[in-house]
């Protein structure tokens, strides 16, 4: 059974603490996932295993937290990231973002830089409520997420998304690649090149953007976008060793 917390904007998130040594690893998920999703558990039983702080939580909308998924926006759940972060954490810790994930984690990089030991993205995916949602809507789907306010995307992976006009128009209050990236820290990216979510040129972008004194991009040929079969899980592990090392 999980714990909970409330944030200060009222949302119940749902979260699992493990004990151990800082800095905390802490898992931020994708869009329209869980914190039950393999790579979650995956690092959990590696953070028992090696005697690691690590926090695992469900945005509000997603799996056990309060909310419906399509009232929220990036800007809902990077409140309740730092509200996770502030109230389950203390001192240093590693944000581990896969996916929507990874765009959390370079907006708590904004807001908490101070915190952050070092950072792993998984096929991290900044900014693309933009990038991606809004410059590949046709004339028809512009016009409709303005009359009805909504429009339904297929997924690869689920049900379709519901795309709002809140979240389009939040997304665009949280870019992080139309203007300085500061990550000081050591930051290890993760990405497969059969990715059919996330492109590569996402990846290098982010990589060609950002300022950091040790960021590394690592392709994987063939992986996808869940990157959760054993290699990869693998790999997430090291990453997350050589941050910690660093």
């Amino acid at each position: 059974m999980a714990d909970t917390i409330d944030t200060p904007q009222g949302r119940r998130l749902a979260y699992h603490r493990t004990e151990g040594q800082g800095p905390c690893v802490v898992f931020l998920g994708g869009l329209k996932s869980d914190m039950e999703g393999t790579k979650a558990v995956h690092l959990e039983a590696w953070a028992r295993a090696t005697g690691r702080a690590f926090l695992r939580f469900d945005y509000s909308g997603h799996g056990e937290s309060s909310g419906r998924f399509e009232d929220g926006c990036i800007g809902d759940w990077h409140e309740d990231t730092l509200a996770a972060i502030d109230s389950l954490t203390d001192g240093q810790i590693v944000p581990v973002g896969s996916s929507m994930g990874g765009w959390q984690a370079l907006l708590l990089a904004r807001a908490r830089p101070e915190r952050i030991a070092g950072m792993v993205t998984i096929a991290a995916a900044p900014d693309f409520t933009e990038n991606g949602w809004w410059a590949g809507f046709d004339a028809d789907q512009r016009a409709r997420l303005e009359r009805e306010g909504r429009v339904e995307l297929p997924s690869d992976y689920m049900e379709p998304y519901i795309v709002t006009k809140r979240m389009i128009e939040d997304g665009r209050e949280r870019l992080v690649l139309r203007a300085p990236l500061e990550l000081p820290f050591p930051v290890r990216c993760l990405q497969g090149t059969a990715d059919t979510a996330v492109s590569v040129d996402v990846a290098t972008a982010l990589l060609a953007h950002a300022q950091s004194p040790d960021m590394q991009l690592l392709l994987v040929k063939d992986a996808d976008h869940r990157f959760s079969d054993g290699p990869c899980l693998s790999l997430i592990e090291r990453a997350v060793e050589e941050v910690l090392d660093a």
